[in-house]
């Protein structure tokens, strides 16, 4: 919620969804502003906006809205802790209604399904304020659980953002705890921590304008969670330093509310809101992208973009392509060797489909890594499948060799090889996940009998379907263009 604003429209956040284009980033309805950090809880994911109303998803593509917390208010978060999920958010506050006073609340419950017999919220009771007179603003909550200790942030570009501790065992504040001023000019803020750095990601920028909203996502780091938070360029956030992590992206305006999610494997992704997703009627809207780390510092990564590429092991540095007999391009050697400088030049053809596979067998092939050589059957087009579903911010995928629908599909074995045709079948859709260092993780979806297996390269030139392991590159993959 942006100070800078004194009201909000709400009829933007109450429309009935309409259709949703085949390429959205994500599915189903998507529609919330101020989301907190996604959680689970029996089997489902929830998120939480401003006014009460949240999202539950089973896979982190596709959405449902239907999840319900009491209280109201504005930007809540959500942490679990031990058995208890905490829930914060803030009444009143963020210019709205005309001041600046305001309360931030806690809550909890032992499941965000309302369907469990354990989902009931207990109040904790309020743990930060502003009287709407000093120059601080108690709104936007978020949580960091770090070495069995708890803190809060909260503030807006009214003030400053301030840090608070909790005790985790009850959500109150620590006794004799006093707030700690951390940064200026941002709201919605966020916290992790990492390699012993304590990071703290806040939203600069104006809000609620659809898409002439400027919020964008900027960070600083501490060693302290009290501070002082400095950016890459050692300016402090407390005079309003911050490294970009993400900005407007095409269609889509006004990244904020940044939210950790951590998967399987070492996976890092984000969600965020959108202020404006242009192709949703410039509604606020739930986005969720990879996150990438380098040199120590945060940065939005990115969705394989759809296309025709070479699929590079990062363990070999050889291409993915079908294991067939060469065909040689039609050349004479001494055209090089003993040509004179003053013979005439000219460009020479790349290797065509057909010429490449007139070799190829017609049913089944399987698949190997080998040098590049820009050959047709070593460029791959990744194509989004409309309809076949998506896992958290990404959708499933087909991968077929160039100008041909011969797919790329797993088996039972664990084997990979392409089939003639592609069908649609869960062995056939790949889940492409961009993994913290910029390379892909590349998964089935399914395999029958078999789950939760990845591309990897066995030696040098085989690639199977085993477990990922993080820590090798061997499940690494980039995709260059030809």
């Amino acid at each position: 919620m942006s100070a800078k604003l004194t009201t909000i429209i709400a009829l933007a956040l109450g429309l009935t969804a309409g259709a949703v284009p085949a390429a959205a980033q994500l599915a189903g309805d998507v529609f919330i502003h101020d989301p907190s950090t996604v959680t689970e809880s029996d089997g489902s994911y929830y998120t939480f906006g401003t006014r009460g109303g949240g999202l539950v998803s089973r896979d982190g593509w596709t959405w449902r809205s239907g999840p319900e917390r009491p209280g109201g208010g504005v930007a809540p978060d959500v942490i679990k802790i031990g058995e208890r999920y905490y829930v914060a958010y803030a009444i009143g506050g963020g210019g709205m209604s005309g001041g600046h006073a305001s309360l931030v609340k806690i809550m909890w419950t032992l499941s965000l399904d309302p369907k469990s017999p354990e989902f009931k919220y207990h109040d904790v009771g309020v743990v930060a304020s502003s009287d709407g007179v000093e120059t601080v603003d108690a709104i936007d909550p978020a949580f960091l659980y770090q070495d069995g200790r708890l803190w809060l942030t909260y503030g807006t570009y009214f003030g400053p953002i301030r840090i608070v501790e909790l005790d985790p065992k009850t959500g109150l504040r620590v006794a004799g705890n006093q707030p700690v001023d951390v940064a200026i000019d941002m709201e919605a803020t966020a916290m992790m921590f990492r390699d012993g750095w304590y990071y703290l990601l806040g939203t600069h920028g104006t809000c609620c304008d659809g898409p002439n909203s400027t919020y964008h996502i900027r960070v600083g780091r501490a060693r302290s969670p009290l501070g002082p938070y400095l950016d890459h360029m050692g300016t402090p956030l407390l005079r309003g330093g911050g490294k970009m992590v993400v900005s407007a992206r095409g269609r889509n305006f006004g990244p904020g509310h940044f939210g950790l999610i951590q998967l399987d494997g070492g996976v890092e992704k984000f969600s965020m809101h959108y202020e404006a997703d242009l192709d949703r009627s410039g509604r606020s809207v739930l986005a969720i992208a990879p996150l990438r780390w380098t040199n120590g510092w945060p940065a939005a990564g990115e969705n394989v973009v759809p296309g025709t590429y070479e699929i590079m092991s990062e363990r070999s540095g050889y291409a993915l392509g079908l294991a067939t007999d060469v065909v040689r391009v039609p050349f004479d050697p001494r055209r090089s060797f003993m040509a004179k400088p003053t013979d005439p030049v000219a460009p020479l053809p790349d290797q065509t489909l057909a010429e490449d596979s007139a070799v190829w067998p017609k049913g089944r092939i399987r698949v190997d890594l080998a040098d590049y050589m820009n050959r047709p059957h070593q460029r791959w087009t990744i194509t989004p499948v409309a309809g076949a579903g998506g896992y958290f911010g990404a959708p499933f995928y087909k991968i077929t060799i160039a100008k041909t629908d011969r797919a790329l599909a797993a088996n039972a074995r664990g084997e990979v090889k392409t089939i003639p045709a592609f069908t649609g079948a869960d062995e056939q859709l790949w889940q492409v996940d961009q993994l913290t260092d910029g390379s892909y993780r590349i998964m089935p979806k399914g395999t029958p009998g078999r789950t939760r297996l990845a591309l990897v390269a066995i030696g040098a030139s085989t690639p199977s379907l085993v477990p990922f392991d993080p820590a090798s590159p061997a499940g690494r993959w980039s995709f260059q263009r030809p």
